[in-house]
């Protein structure tokens, strides 16, 4: 019975592991990611975060160099609050 249960157990975990989906973006020294990868970290499309930002909403995004970039902390304390509009 133990045995079994320990199959279980590992059976199901290797289950978890495989849902996960591992999502990989790209994250300058400060912090700063593209639209692209800012999207991506979110789970939405680059076309929302555009909108959002068209619209006043959403994550706090920078302009640098006629690029739109958004900072990890700013998607990390809009996810956790929907603070950083």
């Amino acid at each position: 019975m133990e045995k079994s249960r320990d199959s279980t157990a590992s059976h199901l975990t290797r289950l978890a592991d495989e849902a996960m989906e591992q999502v990989k973006v790209r994250i300058l020294p400060d912090g700063r990611m593209s639209r692209q990868d800012a999207a991506r970290y979110l789970g939405h499309k680059p076309k929302t975060l555009a909108m959002w930002t068209l619209f006043g909403k959403g994550p706090r995004s920078v302009k640098v160099g006629g690029r739109i970039f958004y900072f990890r902390y700013d998607l990390d304390a809009f996810v956790r609050g929907g603070e950083g509009a």
